[in-house]
This record gives C-alpha cells, sequence and structure tokens, in this order.
C-alpha cells in the first residue's frame, strides 16, 4: 500500500495508514466507511499471516480477533512490535480484555461502538505511541549535526547534551520521529500538551520559537526548523536529504 497523502492549501502530509484485519464482509466496511470520514488510510486483510506481512506498513492494526485461520489474539504481541494495536472485537469477557492488553494490545473497544469514540481511541493510541519511544528499530536519529536518541529521550550535537526545557525536547521527539515530514500543529498539540490547538497555540508558538533558536545555536545551522505557515513544521538538515537518517 502507497502511503496516502492529504492535501491542506496545496501542501500535503502524511494521513495515519490503518491496517483492518477482518473477515466480515460488511463489518470490515464499517471500519473502512468511519477512519476514511475521519482522513485514515485504509487496508483490509482477512488472515493473520496477512496482517503479520503487512503490519510494518501501517501506523496502527486493528484487530478482530475471530479470524478463520486462528485466534487474533495469538498474535497481538508479533503485531504490536510492527504498529499500534486496538483489538475490535464482540467478545466483552474480561479474560479476553485481559489477555489481548497483556499480550500488548494498546485498547480494546468492544461492539457496538460509536464512531467518535472509536476514532477518539485510535487517536490517543497514535498519540501515546509519539510521545514515547519507538517499539521499531529506527530509536535514533541524525539531522545534520543533531543526534536525537527518542529511545533515552536525549538530544545531542556532537556529543553534548542540548539544554532543552521539558517541553522544547518533547516538541523536538515528536519532529525527530519523522524527519522531512510536515508535523502538523494539531498533532503537536496533542503530543505534548495532550490538548486542542486553540487552546495552547501561543504556549505551542513561544517554545517552537526558542526551540528554532536553540537548534540553530547548537549546530551551527546543519539542523533547523522549517515553518510551513498555517500548518506546520519541519525537522530538516540544511543539505539534500541524504543527510539525516535514522538508526
Amino acid at each position: 500500500m502507497e502511503s496516502a497523502t492529504v492535501t491542506t492549501l496545496g501542501i500535503p502530509f502524511a494521513a495515519p495508514r490503518a491496517l483492518i484485519v477482518e473477515d466480515d464482509l460488511e463489518l470490515a466496511a464499517q471500519l473502512e466507511i468511519i477512519l476514511r470520514r475521519y482522513r485514515f488510510e485504509t487496508e483490509t486483510v482477512n488472515r493473520r499471516e496477512a496482517a503479520l506481512d503487512r503490519a510494518s506498513a501501517v501506523d496502527l492494526v486493528l484487530l478482530d480477533p475471530s479470524l478463520p485461520d486462528g485466534d487474533g489474539l495469538e498474535i497481538c504481541g508479533r503485531l504490536a512490535e510492527r504498529a499500534a494495536l486496538v483489538v475490535v472485537s464482540d467478545r466483552d469477557d474480561e479474560i479476553d480484555r485481559v489477555a489481548a492488553l497483556e499480550l500488548g494490545a494498546d485498547d480494546y473497544v468492544t461492539r457496538p461502538f460509536a464512531p467518535r469514540e472509536l476514532v477518539a481511541r485510535c487517536r490517543a493510541v497514535l498519540r501515546r505511541m509519539r510521545a514515547t519511544p519507538q517499539r521499531r528499530s529506527d530509536a535514533v536519529v541524525q539531522v545534520g549535526d543533531l543526534e536525537v536518541d527518542v529511545e533515552r529521550y536525549e538530544a545531542r550535537c556532537q556529543g553534548s547534551p542540548l539544554p532543552l526545557t521539558t517541553k522544547e525536547l518533547a516538541l523536538l521527539m515528536v519532529l525527530a520521529r519523522r524527519p522531512g515530514e510536515l508535523v502538523r500543529r494539531d498533532e503537536l498539540a496533542e503530543a505534548v500538551w495532550g490538548a486542542e490547538l486553540w487552546s495552547v497555540t501561543r504556549s505551542l508558538d513561544v517554545h517552537m520559537s526558542a526551540l528554532r533558536r536553540k537548534l540553530a545555536d547548537a549546530t551551527q545551522g546543519s539542523a533547523h526548523l522549517q515553518t510551513v505557515h498555517g500548518l506546520g513544521f519541519r525537522l530538516l538538515p540544511s543539505g539534500p536529504r541524504s543527510e539525516w537518517s535514522a538508526a
């Protein structure tokens, strides 16, 4: 599946990618309609092996554990290593809910559900994923002379720690997980403040201004923040795209 984009004012940014693991065609179509309405890109598979094959290519997996080739709960741990995982099930007993969460699921939603609640839960899971160390291997991101270790929650320039405040470091962590990508203002507000953009607009601007200044001073311009007015920010090296990498 190619990564889709949503375009605002002619500038594209990546839409969240969701993999629906569901063998009931009607239920799968219902989930697709709900998620696409809220600007998720979706694809659907109906077997455990296909889910494992595709999970690394998406941001979020929605798993119905009742699959024709076995119990989906048995692959929760392996799916959770690849993407955020929400179990969506008719099973409402405590044993199944606890088992799914202990096996690696980030959330458990039972049918019937309110569409807006499902989307809110999916977004909350993705926010937590962005605000905590990554499950995948790209834990250290290099942008110019800037090195961001999202696992240790550290930022360094040529081996020396950057003098960042808690909020500045949190903002940098979100940006560093997606080097070169446009990170929207509302995403930063949700990830760092856990709030809607309108309530933290001034704080976001003040902290981003301070972060930009500190990055410029520490890296001598080898890493910088690009502002896309009205939309968000990108963390970029001063030269071509090849100057950033994930280790």
